[in-house]
């Protein structure tokens, strides 16, 4: 009954994957908030308050770290669905257990990454926790258990 929301990847929304892609976003977000306040917070803060009150200023910053962390999403289901499809070998097409159900693909994962992000930003202490929650479930994924979803099949 669940199984279009949560289940396997081919053929569900939500997999056990979704956990590993919230903590990739706590990380990969932090990133994303440090490139863009160094890179574009010079140019800003030139404009401070002469065009934009402070409180645009922030509401842009968040539009520009979004759409830098949509784009790093993007290109990642770019590369897995080509690897999936075994153009990387097939090791690994067979690790990755078929081809990712396309909402799962196009609209959850990169939407975890964004919540990971908004987490990151309220809660900046998850960081490094996340970070190596997010190292050893893929250390344990890769070299541990035969699939990608061995977890979801086990349980």
């Amino acid at each position: 009954m669940l199984e279009p929301i949560w289940g396997l990847k081919t053929i569900s929304i939500f997999d056990v994957w979704t956990f590993e892609h919230i903590l990739t976003g706590i990380s990969v977000g932090t990133g994303v908030i440090i490139s863009n306040r160094k890179s574009l917070g010079e140019i800003f803060n030139s404009v401070k308050d002469k065009i934009f009150h402070p409180h645009k200023l922030n509401l842009i910053l968040y539009k520009y770290d979004i759409i830098f962390l949509l784009f790093i999403a993007y290109i990642w289901e770019t590369l897995e669905h080509y690897i999936e499809t075994g153009l990387m070998g097939q090791w690994l097409m067979q690790w990755f257990a078929g081809v990712e159900f396309w909402p799962n693909r196009l609209i959850s994962d990169p939407l975890m990454l964004v919540l990971g992000y908004f987490l990151a930003k309220k809660f900046p202490v998850l960081v490094w926790p996340a970070r190596v929650l997010s190292l050893l479930w893929i250390v344990v994924h890769l070299w541990i258990f035969q699939d990608s979803m061995y977890l979801h099949k086990i349980f």
